[in-house]
């Protein structure tokens, strides 16, 4: 037996921090991801400044069309105060042309708005659609241990309900505010310049008006980030359930699983009650204010008239000016709940995007050297490998361990004992806390992703097959490959007979998971897959640990053939599986224990030998039966 070495870790300019392990917390705040100061501004910034322009150009429309509609109370006033004594004494002039201009406003009203409604849709979709892409493709650039803590139905709100979120602010809500501030400016200009006394006590009552938005944005802030949230939690119920719709069948799971939906829909709906709660005091407070002012103003402004300080046109239209000015507080109300909604999931979606994967791409990427014609695969060397999780916890202990070029090797040893994270450091899945991970010399650190999935090939115990087609599924090794070469890759796994007694053999849709096949089969399909795929290193983890004997069978004889001409590093759950191997790992509690040849360490007294023997008693035991 050749224990491997165990040395300390010498290359500390290779250490990282590790994955931190899943964690269950609150399920109203697991999904919080902080983000960084003004990464919500910058997020927004970033989204806008492509279409710059067009944003410009919408600012321009919408101040030419408030510019246009504002005119119409000025107008009303020349007309009582001007054009209409001088129609008294004959002169047809200054009323027509009054007329004239109203139409003229409220044509160019009318065209200007109808210009900004479609400039703007077009800036709302394209933002909506850079962030779903930017979403989309963030996630899936992110490490694995991030989607191990971060479930797929937080992904989802993210990218469905917090962006619908931020889409009735966009489409809706932003140009409510943008009225409401043209609004105030152009209002407050006008009754300054009709009347300085009047102008000064209305654009005093905006005061409390402010403060009272102050106090509601405050309150709704703290609410709408509970709501997002709230809603997250259902989702990511929902979609599990869906997902496990199965084991929850089989273990009875359904009432179980209805009460804890209940608790997460109930609290869901008392943030949203909170929310309209809030909504309410905001519109009997701001209407109370408003009209309150607007009484004042008609009382003091009336008995000016009275007195012939005023006159009765501008009274008129300060009036109308007054409800243009107040009409839209509610309005505002919606905004700062569209607002305060859409910040809050702008702060999520600013917080997924601010996160970087714990295995980056190196900023100078090293390519991996020719293979030799005469050596079939890549040698793999761990040295001084260490991996343990940031909160603690060490998986692997430090070893180094070196892997010839073309030969097989499995890695046997009872749950937990650091198996499949060893062959994820090989993946680079993974980064090791200290020391490195080789490839033919060249550390994983320094190939690009593409480079190194070219040359590292996983098959995972359960064969993942997406929506689609079976030769999608086998073309997913190699995009590139023509249908001759699927189905050769198909032949020499041993799968070609059962995908032509398919309903459409190869053109068959294999839909949700492959639902539609056995297990057996599709680990065939991710075996011709594999193979496809031609890399130099191959590695199986548990690929026949959840088979049954005949499929079992089946996917060994796959194995003969995806296995030759290549290193290989094979997690064995069933030791009939180490039969193939030229070299065998024991390992227990994070430490390689064994290492040699299966045949050398089977007439050992080692914990392989234990366990070859345990396996023997049970086929016999399950003969007997």
């Amino acid at each position: 037996m050749t224990a491997p070495t165990t040395t300390a870790p010498t290359d500390d300019r290779a250490a990282r921090p590790a994955a931190s392990p899943p964690t269950d917390g609150d399920p109203f705040d697991r999904d919080a991801l902080p983000a960084p100061p003004r990464a919500t501004a910058v997020l927004l910034r970033s989204l806008l400044t492509p279409m710059k322009a067009r944003v410009v150009l919408t600012a321009v429309l919408l101040l030419l069309q408030q510019a246009a509609v504002q005119a119409g109370p000025l107008l009303v006033a020349y007309a009582i105060d001007r054009a209409v004594p001088a129609f008294r004494a004959h002169d047809h002039g200054p009323l027509i042309a009054v007329a004239a201009g109203y139409a003229l406003c409220s044509l160019s009203a009318g065209a200007l708005q109808y210009g900004f409604v479609r400039t703007s849709a077009r800036v709302n979709q394209d933002v909506l659609l850079d962030l779903r892409g930017r979403i989309f493709r963030h996630a899936q650039a992110l490490s694995v241990d991030f989607h191990e803590r971060y479930t797929s139905g937080r992904l989802i709100s993210r990218s469905t309900t917090d962006v619908e979120s931020l889409r009735e602010l966009l489409s809706e809500g932003l140009q409510e505010l943008i009225t409401v501030i043209l609004s105030f400016v152009y209002i407050s200009a006008m009754l300054l310049w009709l009347d300085l006394g009047l102008g000064a006590v209305a654009v005093a009552s905006f005061v409390p008006l402010y403060l009272l938005i102050r106090l509601y944005r405050h309150r709704a802030g703290r609410i709408f980030g509970l709501r997002s949230t709230a809603i997250a939690a259902v989702i990511v119920k929902f979609a599990e359930t869906m997902n496990g719709i199965r084991p929850v069948r089989a273990f009875r799971r359904e009432a179980d699983n209805d009460t804890a939906f209940h608790a997460l829909n109930s609290h869901h709906e008392r943030v949203n009650g909170d929310a309209i709660l809030e909504m309410a005091r905001y519109v009997v407070g701001s209407r109370l204010v408003a009209n309150t002012a607007v009484a004042g103003i008609v009382l003091w402004g009336a008995h000016r008239v009275a007195s012939g300080s005023l006159a009765l046109g501008v009274l008129a239209a300060a009036m109308l000016y007054l409800r243009r000015l107040y009409d839209p507080i509610d309005r505002l109300g919606m905004f700062l709940n569209s607002y305060q909604s859409a910040a809050a999931s702008l702060e999520k979606i600013a917080g997924l995007l601010a996160q970087v994967p714990s295995v980056p791409e190196p900023e100078r990427p090293r390519a991996l050297p020719a293979l030799a014609s005469d050596i079939p695969g890549r040698e793999v060397v761990f040295d001084d490998v260490r991996f343990a999780y940031r909160t603690g916890g060490e998986v692997l202990a430090p070893f180094s361990l070196t892997l010839p070029a073309g030969q097989t090797v499995a890695v046997v040893g009872s749950t937990g004992a650091g198996k499949s994270t060893l062959v994820k450091l090989l993946a680079r899945f993974y980064d090791p806390t200290t020391g490195r991970v080789l490839l033919d010399g060249v550390d994983l650190r320094e190939l690009s992703v593409p480079e190194l999935r070219r040359g590292v090939v996983m098959v995972t115990q359960e064969a993942f097959l997406f929506s689609g087609t079976v030769a999608e599924n086998i073309a997913i090794g190699r995009p590139d490959a023509s249908r001759e070469d699927i189905e050769r890759a198909a032949k020499a796994i041993g799968a070609h007979d059962f995908i032509s007694a398919l309903p459409d053999g190869y053109d068959t849709d294999v839909r949700k998971r492959g639902g539609r096949i056995s297990a057996g089969q599709r680990q065939l399909v991710a075996f011709a897959r594999a193979l496809l795929a031609d890399p130099a290193v191959l590695i199986l983890d548990e690929a026949t640990s959840s088979l049954d004997v005949p499929g079992e069978r089946a996917v060994q004889r796959a194995m003969h053939t995806v296995l030759r001409g290549r290193t290989a590093v094979v997690v064995a759950h069933r030791l009939s599986t180490v039969e193939i191997a030229d070299r065998v790992l024991v390992m227990e509690h994070g430490r390689v224990v064994e290492d040699g040849s299966p045949d050398r360490l089977i007439t050992d007294t080692g914990r392989f030998a234990d366990l070859h023997q345990a396996w023997r008693d049970s086929l016999v035991q399950g003969q007997a039966e």
